[in-house]
């Protein structure tokens, strides 16, 4: 490794730009140098293994990998999670990793490690506005179902009860066979507390779009 370029984000000896697969930033507001500075400190003078199932560099010329550090064989992704510099990303296919990264960051947010020494960390669907301030911004939001319904090809999450202005979750027809292949069905989640990740949106009310079963996870339940 030679060059730390943001939180997720490192260049190798021969060129090539890393990118660390199952996490997305933790504090995007940061300059990139800020954000880069645990991830270089995890680095410093180290070699790296690194897997991928798929060693095609995505659009940007960058590989999306999971990177051990050696000769400890510390899985970076789960040290930052640890750290409270990182969020879990769903995008993780394989389910024993993708538990394994969950529970590093629930480790940090209990010890309120990182972002989560800061109260509001997890938006409120209480508070509509606070979820407003993180637009275009990857975000934990938690709250209670009131209510599912359909319209046209489109299924809504509703929090609250104005639909114009409060939270909701918006899942496209073409994900619902991602969420019934993982035993989640929208309507099941009616009167429930559940936690949301993903991107927010700002379509009149904040939203946030859910494509994979891991943007939902119900509080309380395994």
């Amino acid at each position: 490794m030679t060059e730390v370029i943001d939180a997720r984000s490192f260049r190798l000896e021969d060129g090539r730009e890393i990118r660390l697969a199952g996490i997305e930033p933790a504090f995007p507001g940061k300059s990139a140098a800020e954000r880069g500075r645990v991830l270089a400190v995890l680095l410093a003078g180290r070699h790296v293994r690194l897997h991928s199932d798929d060693d095609t560099p995505d659009r940007y010329g960058r590989q999306t990998v999971f990177a051990w550090r050696l000769p400890d064989e510390v899985l970076i992704q789960q040290e930052l999670l640890t750290q409270g510099e990182a969020l879990v990303s769903p995008e993780v296919n394989d389910g024993e990793c993708a538990a394994a990264l969950l529970a590093a960051e629930a480790t940090a947010r209990e010890t309120k490690r990182g972002i989560w020494a800061d109260p509001t960390a997890i938006k409120n669907t209480e508070s509509p506005g606070g979820i407003l301030s993180g637009i275009g911004r990857y975000t934990l939001v938690e709250g209670k179902v009131l209510s599912v319904r359909q319209a046209g090809a489109t299924t809504y999450l509703n929090f609250g009860r104005n639909w114009t202005r409060d939270f909701a979750v918006i899942i496209p027809r073409r994900a619902l066979a991602n969420l019934a292949a993982a035993g989640l069905v929208p309507k099941s989640l009616e009167n429930k507390r559940i936690r949301i990740r993903g991107f927010v949106e700002a379509r009149t009310g904040p939203r946030i779009e859910v494509l994979q079963a891991g943007q939902i996870e119900l509080i309380g339940e395994k």
